[in-house]
């Protein structure tokens, strides 16, 4: 746990945090100016520094390489002194213990580069065992191309040390290549040190650049990671190397690394321009949780239906003339990439309203089968006394028919030629002849039960709101109880619930599994900051409705922090409370 370390922003795994020297400094960032190497241990022995508050201490240490074996490491490891300065220990991504430095340098990082699986493996490895509240260093590898995706893995600090060498040796670096310097007509660039005719650019001048590009390139990180959008860039951005583009991936594999550290939702739109999105964990755990925990609770008809460049879908020109025909008389659940399937309950909720994706009418094979998997899942949860499939046949006929024979259904397809012409609607008005409408209530008790069951889990609905009833127009519905308190509160733009204390004690009386945050004696009001977590329920994740209960205090808010990190961190806000009632 640290002093001079604190995360303000996250995105994933990436975080914006600052170290807090006698100057503040905002990561990722470089630190070569700020680093003072206290020295090795193999070639000497080493006086504990002084250190102080305007540098980051590398305290004596002793750095193995990759393939260094456990008996060397353990024969040979360093006991770390406790000091009273800002302060870095060096490890090995096999040997980490938590030394309760400020931050942790990793001595074989360089055996790690040029290979996705073990960049990944690296940095997971060290991240696990060491404090949350921390930051990880990587030394001598960082270049404008790579940086981007180091920290979306998890590093925070790096020098400059790869990209001043590299100038040095005649390589001019760019977010996308590294040149030879005397292949090059032009200067593609207008950093200080390229302003100058290309004659005279010179070696020494070739090693500012790249310092140059190198800091602009994490100036663009911050930006992304502040805005909720570094794994945009990175999709792009790992193209220009293939081993980068291995380590995305290898990553995406990492399921309980990046989930627990990825909000559950954000304001910031998905762009989904490559096939990588489908990894991606908001798209993953929408598809999770739609498929394990959503019930459909209409006795109604199911009707498959195209998505809507609109969002939601129901504002749509499109959705509006399928809403004309069906009339509430079948639950419309849409179809689309790369989320996989949206029922009419959960148009609002994060991300299926926050995403937008190439449209060319063309499906890759990898869409199609991540779509039919999502949607095979969702029907072996959820029975209809009838399916009809009112999808083009660009893709979406392709996928149903691929789920109808794998579950031997008999569905009714209605689309013409286009979803929208006046056959295909009256198809699917005739389709639904003689079905009968559900009611606004229904339809709002259970976009309240459905959303429920999305955030807290399978049955939470049920368990929360089986006697309710709803007031104010969707999206913002409020939801009270049969004395008329109010409960909860549908947030439209994240499609989430925002509970009132009456609704928190409800929670925290049902069945549904409840997001517990223990604070210790004393009343939050606004926010609650990490050192005043006692403990916190480790499957919490940023932007999750919490109950915040302590000697003095029973409060209701959202985190802001996942559950480990509340419960490790020295610094930084752990959950903003809504309401609250002194005990």
């Amino acid at each position: 746990m640290t002093e001079y370390f604190e995360v303000h922003e996250r995105d994933g795994a990436a975080r914006v945090g600052e170290l807090r020297l006698t100057e503040s400094h905002t990561t990722p960032a470089l630190v070569d100016d700020l680093l003072e190497d206290a020295g090795s241990l193999w070639s000497n022995s080493r006086e504990i520094p002084e250190g102080d508050d305007s540098k980051l201490t590398v305290l004596p240490h002793r750095a193995f390489p990759g393939g260094t074996a456990d008996e060397v490491q353990e024969s040979f490891a360093v006991d770390y002194p406790d000091v009273d300065y800002p302060s870095v220990a060096v490890v090995s991504s096999d040997h980490v213990d938590d030394h309760g430095t400020d931050a942790y340098a990793v001595s074989d990082v360089q055996s790690a580069m040029g290979h996705g699986a073990a960049l990944v493996e690296t940095v997971v490895n060290v991240r696990e065992e060491i404090p949350t509240d921390t930051a990880l260093l990587f030394s001598g590898v960082a270049t404008p191309r790579n940086v981007a995706l180091l920290a979306y893995v998890g590093v925070d600090i790096f020098d400059a040390t790869a990209a001043v060498v590299k100038g040095t040796e005649g390589r001019y670096l760019t977010t996308d290549e590294a040149y030879f310097l005397e292949d090059l007509e032009e200067l593609p660039c207008n950093c200080p040190a390229c302003q100058q005719p290309r004659e005279e650019f010179t070696r020494e001048d070739c090693a500012e650049h790249n310092r140059n590009a190198l800091e602009s390139e994490l100036a663009i990180v911050r930006r992304r990671i502040r805005d909720g959008r570094l794994r945009d860039y990175v999709e792009g951005q790992a193209r220009h190397d293939q081993w980068l583009t291995a380590a995305m991936r290898e990553l995406d594999d990492q399921w309980g690394y990046l989930e627990e550290r990825t909000p559950i939702l954000r304001d910031a739109q998905i762009s989904a321009a490559t096939e990588d999105t489908l990894r991606r964990v908001e798209i993953q755990r929408f598809a999770d949780r739609v498929t394990t925990r959503y019930r459909n609770r209409f006795d109604n008809p199911l009707v498959l239906v195209p998505c809507s460049a609109t969002k939601p879908y129901s504002e749509s020109q499109s959705h509006r003339q399928f809403h004309d025909i069906i009339q509430w008389r079948a639950h419309l659940v849409s179809m689309t990439s790369p989320i996989g399937v949206v029922p009419q309950e959960l148009e609002t909720t994060y991300p299926a309203q926050h995403y937008d994706t190439v449209v060319t009418g063309r499906w890759s094979e990898d869409e199609k089968r991540f779509v039919s998997e999502v949607l095979r899942r969702y029907l072996e949860r959820n029975e209809y006394p009838e399916i009809i499939a009112h999808v083009p046949d660009e893709g979406y006929r392709d996928i149903v028919e691929r789920v109808e024979d794998e579950l031997e259904l008999d569905i009714t397809y209605t689309v013409a030629e286009h979803p929208t012409d006046d056959e295909s609607l009256s198809n699917l008005g005739t389709a639904l002849s003689g079905e009968l409408k559900y009611s606004k209530r229904e339809r709002e008790h259970n976009t309240v039960r459905a959303i429920a069951d999305y955030l807290l889990g399978d049955g939470a609905g049920d368990d929360l709101f089986e006697d309710i009833q709803t007031t104010s127009r969707y999206p913002k519905i409020q939801v009270r109880d049969g004395d008329d308190e109010q409960l909860a509160t549908m947030v439209p733009q994240y499609g989430t619930l925002s509970f009132t204390l009456e609704g928190a004690r409800r929670w925290l009386e049902s069945d549904a599994p409840v997001k517990r945050v223990e604070i210790d004696g004393f009343v939050p009001h606004g926010s609650v900051l990490a050192p005043g977590v006692v403990d916190a329920d480790e499957d919490i994740r940023v932007g999750d409705e919490v109950i915040v209960e302590g000697p003095r205090a029973f409060a209701v808010g959202r985190a802001e922090m996942f559950g480990r990190e509340m419960a490790e961190s020295t610094r930084g806000i752990a959950a903003e409370v809504r309401h609250v009632e002194e005990k």
